[in-house]
């Protein structure tokens, strides 16, 4: 990223209700030197706050303001407006995309300049139903995403690799894997109090936003590196020790499902339903092939209860091609898609493609009359009889609520514990 390409505002990540309103021309890239009427410091940001210098850098160019009674309020939350304000401010970076009339922001809103803005230049978007929820508090993941795309960043290692850094680097959505490796390669992220701790769900503060954005600065070459024990600078993967490869906790594993499209249980499934899942692609550590493509891995999907009521793959063996069998702690995101089933439905459309367990087998036949079903389709871990044993369960029911599976994206995994093999 070259620094002629950008220009550091010099009014961004103002407080609420003191965001600036026009756009700011595009002209020659600077950054903005400190104003004498800049206030730098704040009395709710001690010496010892882990994002004092990222704060105090950006109130020294006037990019970044206070409150009214000389605070910062840096743990209060940032909403998507805000957001969407900061970026605008911050960054001079000529459009990407038309504008976009969003239903939820209309043009007398505070934020709207911004938000076309930010949309514009290509560091945010929309949700389905055309809104943008501007009053929503913004999580960390879609603030690193946010800066990583209206950069052009794209991730130059793999970014199961880069991901390694994170321990919970299974909590990253599919969606935004991608960008947070490129974001964690140009080291925009910074983790307090654990830097190898992304939590990347977790609502964005102040203070957080304010390293984020600094940081973002300092890889477009508009700031100057500040130094910080939870900037993410990257991992180096342990090198082998003799023969001996670590595949480390948090590795990102796609894999794909031959048998069948979709797989349907129930939630009260008498059983966990074995699957058998490939790995997608070749797992690299280093410059190894720590799990080659085709590998397979064993494991079974297993109901989940409580308020996220699901199903959840959770591997148990790993099957090199070399026939190698080594236990593996790995799991699935909750899937938590369902597949309603009525009398009178399509039965060859819902089972198309299909493997089903045991008691998803026994609910369609149930409510569909069709017995047929327990013999002609795919069955997982379970013989006819259990399957006949089952179908009382659900007669006099008019549907049932099945959850459906993507096996080939629901089922990517994530490593729990560091896995030890032999150099294949």
């Amino acid at each position: 990223m070259t620094a002629n390409r950008w220009q550091s505002g010099t009014s961004a990540l103002l407080a609420l209700g003191m965001i600036a309103g026009a756009a700011a021309p595009i002209v020659a890239p600077i950054v903005a030197p400190a104003p004498a009427f800049a206030q730098v410091t704040f009395y709710d940001v001690q010496s010892n706050h882990w994002a004092k210098g990222f704060i105090e850098a950006l109130a020294a160019r006037d990019i970044i303001k206070g409150f009214p009674d000389g605070s910062f309020r840096p743990n209060e939350p940032v909403t998507r407006a805000q957001f969407a304000a900061m970026v605008r401010n911050a960054f001079n970076k000529s459009y990407s995309r038309n504008p976009v009339r969003f239903a939820d922001v209309p043009s007398n809103y505070w934020a709207h300049t911004a938000i076309q803005d930010a949309y514009q230049k290509g560091f945010m978007s929309g949700y389905p139903g055309n809104v943008f929820n501007p009053s929503q508090n913004i999580p960390r993941v879609q603030v690193l995403v946010a800066l990583s795309n209206g950069l052009n960043y794209t991730p130059t290692g793999s970014t199961s690799n880069v991901l390694q850094v994170y321990s919970d680097a299974y909590s990253i959505p599919d969606y935004a894997r991608n960008s947070i490796a490129a974001a964690t390669e140009n080291q925009i992220a910074v983790n307090y109090p654990n830097v190898r701790v992304l939590n990347p769900n977790q609502i964005a503060t102040r203070a957080d936003v304010a390293a984020f954005i600094y940081q973002a600065l300092v890889s477009a070459g508009e700031a100057t590196a500040l130094s910080s024990p939870y900037i993410v600078a990257g991992v180096t993967p342990p090198p082998p020790i003799g023969n001996r490869i670590t595949v480390r906790a948090g590795t990102f594993i796609p894999v794909n499902y031959e048998k069948a499209e979709k797989i349907l249980v129930a939630p009260n499934e008498p059983k966990p339903v074995p699957v058998t899942l490939t790995v997608a692609e070749n797992i690299i550590v280093g410059s190894t092939v720590a799990i080659p493509a085709g590998s397979e891995i064993v494991g079974e999907l297993q109901p989940v209860q409580g308020s996220q009521k699901g199903a959840q793959f959770v591997a148990k063996e790993l099957v090199l091609p070399n026939g190698v069998r080594v236990p593996i702690s790995a799991y699935s995101a909750v899937v938590t898609k369902t597949e309603t089933i009525t009398k009178g439905i399509n039965v060859g459309k819902v089972l198309k493609n299909a493997a089903l367990g045991a008691a998803a087998a026994a609910a369609i036949a149930a409510i569909t009359g069709d017995r047929a079903i327990a013999t002609e389709e795919v069955l997982l871990g379970a013989g006819l009889g259990t399957v006949l044993t089952l179908i009382g369960v659900f007669q006099g029911r008019d549907q049932v609520e099945l959850i459906s599976v993507n096996p080939n994206t629901d089922l990517n995994l994530t490593l729990r514990s560091n896995l030890v093999l032999s150099r294949y």
